[in-house]
C-alpha cells in the first residue's frame, strides 16, 4: 500500500510541477537556436482581412496574430487580403504593437 501511495504522489508532484513552468516562447528551441526578437517581421493579411506578424529565418517560420492593447486583432488595411508584406525574409527589428 505505501508503494501505491508514494507512486500517486509523486505523479502528483510531477504534474503540478509540469504545470508551474512552460516553455520560453520567446526563444526559437531549434538547430539555430535564437531569441525570436532577432528576426526580421512583416505583416501577413488574413482572408478576413486581420494583421498577423510573420517572420521566416530561412528553416523555420513563425506567425503571431497582431492584436492592440485591449487583446482584439488589428485589421488595418495595410495590404490586401492574403498578401504579406515588409522585410520579414530580409531582417529587420520587430516594430512595436500598437
Amino acid at each position: 500500500m505505501k508503494i501505491v501511495r508514494f507512486a500517486v504522489f509523486a505523479a502528483a508532484a510531477a504534474t503540478l510541477a509540469a504545470c508551474s513552468t512552460g516553455p520560453d516562447k520567446s526563444r526559437d528551441r531549434g538547430i539555430d537556436s535564437k531569441n525570436l526578437s532577432e528576426l526580421e517581421w512583416g505583416i501577413w493579411v488574413d482572408p478576413q482581412g486581420c494583421d498577423n506578424w510573420i517572420a521566416d529565418d530561412g528553416f523555420e517560420g513563425y506567425m503571431a496574430r497582431r492584436l492592440d492593447r485591449y487583446g482584439e486583432p488589428v485589421c488595418s488595411g495595410v495590404a490586401p487580403p492574403e498578401t504579406a508584406t515588409g522585410p520579414f525574409k530580409e531582417g529587420s527589428p520587430i516594430p512595436d504593437a500598437i
